[in-house]
């Protein structure tokens, strides 16, 4: 989606806010309100602007909500204050892996949200509203409302509001489509994805803003503080502990590995495919039903594979259940590849989402679940495919997949010449 021109924003300069950040914000932390003005911050309902057919009839959009954004918006006491109408207060920048802090009071019968990465939302409402007992109102804030009934994260797990006319704070953690949600120190949601209420099909985008819901109600925010996390960290994060998973890499050297070993070296405690060399290497054991989780960096222009459930011989993404492409998306090398063969596709039969990877030359955290004839693979938080084999009928280049239906195999990495790198590499059979 086009991007809007700051120049539609006369309202909010340019100062940096992290200037005027309070010196007791939490460490690593920046003020994305400073208390003052609405700098940082414009006006956009998403419902509205969504409507826009091309990135003219977008640019319209949003300049025409400008005036009715300042008309509905104040600032009082330090405080951020909306009137229940107007567009939503909007930051001027995109966010991705982030950790949000922010309070917020507001009303009786009164509904508001905070969209993450421009989705709906995290919910705000008044519990003791018996209108909306029937939509989970009686429930509490802070659930992500907008995902599909029975989803995890839908209703908060806790009832956690506080009184009307009290401060709530809300701490909130989104890595990927993964978001963590606490309301006055309960934890509301814990690591839910986060649906793309806009297209269910396609998972949230990799940064987007943050929008500030109005709805109806008096609705008052304060201490806005946000710190985005780098993906070393997220990483770390995402995969929490391993129990219940087996390490398959000792860090040293290809014990339990088998294959092309002569083709990959260890490197600061990674796997690395040689660089003009290729092949699979494959664990020594074999595994039916499984999730793998592990680590990667893929140089600039990199090519490798995750070999799954592979009879040992034979190219694994034909002789094997597939498969799991690892590239360089970015490359412009790759940039006509057939949607089939980008990172995370299941080889020449199923394509995977693009735009989840971290920059060329960072460690991305992948987690691969089989079950049956079907597998997902989710990157960094993200869930890019999530797909039955067994349904699939066409094959890139009408090319035969004998082995999509083998119901156990190793595990490895198919190199293509490439230095790509593996690391915490670890299994759990289901």
């Amino acid at each position: 989606m086009p991007k809007p021109t700051f120049a539609l924003f006369a309202l909010a300069s340019l100062t940096t806010t992290a200037a005027l950040a309070d010196p007791t914000l939490p460490e690593g932390f920046t003020a994305i309100f400073n208390g003052k003005d609405l700098a940082g911050w414009h006006g956009d309902n998403p419902h509205t602007t969504a409507k826009a057919k091309t990135a003219k009839e977008r640019e319209k959009a949003l300049a025409d909500q400008q005036e009715e954004f300042k008309a509905h918006w104040s600032i009082e006491n330090g405080e951020l204050v909306n009137d229940g109408h107007g567009p939503y207060a909007t930051t001027d920048k995109d966010y991705g892996d982030i950790e949000f802090h922010i309070e917020y009071k507001t009303v009786a019968l009164a509904d508001s949200g905070i969209y993450l990465r421009g989705t709906p939302q995290v919910q705000i409402w008044d519990y003791t509203d018996e209108k909306k007992f029937k939509i989970g109102g009686d429930k509490g804030s802070g659930g992500l409302w907008n995902n599909s009934a029975g989803a995890a994260g839908k209703d908060p797990l806790v009832l956690a509001d506080k009184a009307f006319g009290e401060w709530n704070a809300f701490r909130i953690r989104q890595l990927g489509a993964r978001t963590w949600v606490w309301l006055n120190d309960k934890l509301v949601v814990d690591g839910a994805i986060m649906e793309n209420y806009w297209d269910r099909a396609v998972p949230l985008p990799a940064s987007a803003p943050i929008h500030l819901q109005t709805h109806g109600g008096e609705i008052r925010w304060r201490n806005l503080a946000l710190r985005e996390i780098p993906g070393d960290e997220a990483n770390a994060m995402l995969r929490g502990d391993d129990a219940g998973f087996e390490s398959l890499f000792n860090g040293k050297d290809l014990t339990g590995w088998t294959g092309a070993n002569e083709n990959y070296e260890i490197v600061d405690g990674a796997i690395r495919c040689k660089a003009g060399k290729g092949g699979t290497l494959h664990t020594e054991a074999e595994y039916g039903d499984f999730v793998a989780r592990l680590e990667f960096k893929v140089p600039a222009g990199g090519n490798n594979g995750l070999a799954i459930r592979y009879p040992g011989n034979g190219d694994p993404a034909y002789t094997g259940m597939c498969e799991l492409q690892i590239l360089d998306n970015t490359a412009e090398k790759y940039a006509k590849l057939d949607t089939r063969q980008y990172h995370g596709s299941a080889y020449g039969m199923v394509a995977a989402h693009r735009g989840y990877l971290r920059p060329v030359g960072e460690w991305n955290y992948q987690e691969v679940t089989v079950k049956g004839s079907t597998i997902k693979v989710e990157l960094n938080g993200t869930v890019i495919l999530d797909t039955d084999l067994s349904k699939v009928t066409e094959h890139l280049a009408d090319k035969a997949h004998p082995g999509k239906e083998l119901t156990s195999g190793f595990f490895g990495f198919a190199g293509h010449n490439d230095p790509v790198m593996f690391r915490n590499i670890a299994i759990k059979r289901l």
